[in-house]
């Protein structure tokens, strides 16, 4: 018999002999990586034990509420703070940093309150406007320190004692703070019409003092409305979104169905429907740019660099360089797609080829395409944990108070103080107009000194079960279609219950296993979270160097984690058939397939490319369905259309989620297809086709990858 490889076997092992008693996935089989498994399992423990200690110690009301000058929060139920549920800066010119504010280490008396002023107005005049109308100090004393109740008193003594502002502004709630309200007339900065104000210090200063103290306000505005905008767009399209989702289910599970009957029609319509989709993308863009550019006075000369960012973005649909731009990036996907097709067109047949074998075993295992749901509520659970336990940890300590003093050279700035004992100290005399205020939560103790670490080993064993998470289900389902391929009488001998039966074996004996592989992956992409992190830090570092070591890192980690991801896969499929360690059945994965690597190098990634063509095309035929009915081109149910602010919202919602559910639906194919591809060449090294050695595989599958084997030998002789 002719060798079926064309690499020497002593490179990658050697050829595994044959088993006269072997029928597929072993049943009798010992636990595989104990020690690993112990330490998963206390690693679970500890876990629980971290979130516990978290939700004893932390406060989330300290992350969702503000906290004033004195450490209470804004808008609690149960405190003099009901009401007030909004933060006041006393003097906001001081304020010289958003992000200052945001973190409440502004140097100012921040004092809640029920809502943020509405006008201009200093305390002197207020108290000159007292002693003819009152209704001036119940105005002025809603921003003033409680219980503060003597208009009279000096404003030198009031500004001493920071009992009240010397002045307001006009300002609206952002982030349950008050910001100035800015708003933008004939091109000046206004605010509640005005350029200049008074600070109640004597001088008359520019509304651009208040921008550069809450320098970027204003554009956060901005983005809060464009926010509230599409919480409404939500509001009024949840349920056509949901419709659309449940259409896009419906036709992945008809898909799947059909391609059980008709693969290779199915999948030559998915690349033809794809190209002709593009196509079609390609002509409405080319008949877009000409319409706009022959427009005597249209849009058609502008350009995108000319208008900036716009939070409308039909105001770039009237703009031909958009189109252009459209038309050139489909025009080289178009490109792309029929150039692969064209050299791989022999290999996509093979492809076809496993996809039918592979209908046939999820059409005999139909209870396969459901399991995903299993793996996405576990995924769900982990993630609510990590992001609870975050939380929490993140909540977690005592109010931590600091001097906060206007003097750049203060020599007691941002040390710890006591607000009890503060005015006892000579800290205001040295730094006058220093204040005791509340600057962020934590402590001194081992615990809190140690709330980093324990943040970044939260965020490693959440990894850790996300991984493992798909780690069972890529052997539980390897398992499942191993069962099938290794019947000798399809479907005679397939194993009742193929599904259950693998989950089973799986959480018994090889957790350890699957813990083993999914550690490795952790730890890489934590790595690369780490990387992510300092390329953050150094984004403006003039240290060119260092900017290209950290960009060689994460590139090398990226290759490192996408290699893991694809050993521990096969590793996984290896472990379900023989129920061996990790470290073997990885070393026994990676030799089988050096022995294949021209087939595994294109059967696998034309059938991974396939499948992607079948999720873009359902993707986006529900997407271009989306389109049409919430641009109201459906003329049949125009008047069911809600009204929307950004149409795209909707859209794109619809894209995503179909995506994913489809990339659900076909991820189970693609395991089935590298579970099958891997028992194929298991099979052909254990097996000749004699009746003593007979094959395992499908007539069909056997006879395509033979034609192939034949044609190469020809070429060679």
């Amino acid at each position: 018999m002719a060798r079926k490889t064309d690499i020497p076997p002593s490179y990658y092992g050697e050829p595994r002999k044959f088993d006269p008693g072997f029928r597929g996935p072993i049943h009798n089989r010992g636990c595989t990586d104990v020690v690993c498994c112990v330490v998963f399992v206390v690693c679970i423990l500890g876990y629980i034990a971290l979130g516990t200690v978290a939700w004893i110690h932390g406060d989330p009301r300290k992350v969702v509420y503000p906290t004033d000058s004195h450490g209470q929060f804004c808008g609690q139920q149960g405190t003099p703070n009901a009401n007030k549920a909004i933060l006041f800066y006393f003097n906001i010119l001081q304020c010289a940093n958003p992000a200052v504010l945001i973190n409440l280490q502004c140097p100012t008396t921040q004092l809640c309150v029920s809502k943020c002023p509405d006008r201009f107005a200093t305390y002197l005049d207020m108290q000159y406007n007292y002693r003819y109308n009152k209704s001036y100090w119940e105005y002025y004393r809603q921003f003033c320190k409680p219980g503060f109740d003597n208009p009279r008193k000096s404003v030198a003594q009031v500004l001493r004692d920071e009992d009240c502002p010397s002045m307001i502004v006009p300002s609206r709630p952002f982030l349950q703070r008050c910001f100035p309200d800015f708003i933008t007339r004939n091109g000046t900065l206004t605010v509640a019409n005005k350029t200049v104000f008074k600070d109640g210090l004597g001088k008359t200063r520019s509304v651009i003092d208040l921008r550069d103290a809450a320098n970027g306000i204003t554009s956060l505005l901005d983005a809060k409305e464009v926010g509230m905008k599409i919480f409404e767009d939500y509001a009024n399209s949840w349920y056509w979104i949901l419709i659309g989702l449940v259409i896009t289910m419906v036709v992945s599970l008809a898909f799947i169905l059909l391609l059980r009957f008709t693969a290779g029609v199915l999948l030559w319509l998915i690349i033809f429907g794809v190209i002709a989709v593009v196509g079609y993308g390609i002509w409405h863009c080319y008949w877009e740019f000409s319409t706009l550019r022959g427009k005597p006075h249209g849009d058609g000369d502008v350009t995108i660099s000319d208008i900036g960012f716009q939070t409308d973005f039909r105001v770039y649909l009237q703009l031909s360089q958009t189109w252009l731009i459209f038309m050139i990036s489909l025009s080289v996907i178009e490109a792309v797609i029929i150039v692969i097709l064209i050299f791989l067109r022999r290999r996509v047949r093979i492809a076809i080829a496993l996809l039918k074998e592979g209908s046939r075993a999820i059409g005999y295992i139909m209870s396969t395409l459901f399991y995903p749901i299993i793996t996405f509520v576990l995924l769900a659970i982990c993630i609510a944990y990590w992001a609870v336990t975050a939380v929490f940890l993140a909540s977690s300590g005592d109010a931590v108070y600091k001097v906060m003093s206007t003097q750049d050279k203060c020599m007691y700035a941002n040390l710890t103080c006591d607000p009890e004992t503060f005015s006892q100290t000579n800290v205001t005399k040295v730094c006058p107009g220093s204040q005791c205020t509340f600057a962020f939560y934590g402590g001194e103790s081992l615990y809190h000194r140690y709330i980093f670490v324990l943040q970044l080993c939260n965020l490693l064993v959440f990894l850790w079960l996300v991984n493992f998470t798909i780690a069972l289900g890529q052997c539980t389902l390897a398992g499942a279609f191993a069962s099938y391929y290794w019947a000798l009488r399809k479907p005679q001998d397939i194993p009742s219950c193929p599904l259950f039966s693998s989950f089973s074996r799986a959480v018994r004996y090889h957790t350890g296993s699957l813990a083993f592989g999914s550690l490795i992956l952790a730890v890489v992409q934590m790595f690369r979270i780490v990387l992510e992190y300092l390329d953050h830090k150094l984004k403006g570092a003039h240290n060119a160097f260092t900017r290209f070591l950290i960009c060689c890192l994460k590139c090398c980690f990226w290759c490192l984690e996408h290699f893991i991801k694809f050993m521990n896969r096969n590793a996984y499929i290896m472990i379900a058939i023989y129920g061996k360690n990790f470290c073997t059945s990885a070393k026994d994965a990676f030799f089988l397939l050096m022995r294949n690597v021209v087939r595994v190098a294109v059967l696998d990634k034309v059938t991974d490319f396939l499948l992607f063509l079948g999720k873009v095309l359902i993707s986006g035929s529900v997407g271009v369905l989306a389109f049409f009915f919430f641009t109201r081109k459906i003329p049949v149910i125009q008047e069911e259309v809600p009204s929307l602010n950004y149409y795209w919202v909707p859209l794109l919602t619809v894209i995503f989620g179909s995506y994913l559910i489809a990339h659900g639906f076909f991820n189970v194919y693609a395991m089935c297809v590298d579970t099958l591809f891997l028992c194929f060449c298991e099979d052909l090294e254990r097996n000749d086709g004699s009746p003593l050695k007979p094959f395992f595989m499908s007539p069909q599958l056997h006879r395509i990858l033979r034609r192939e084997q034949g044609s190469k030998l020809s070429a060679a002789s």
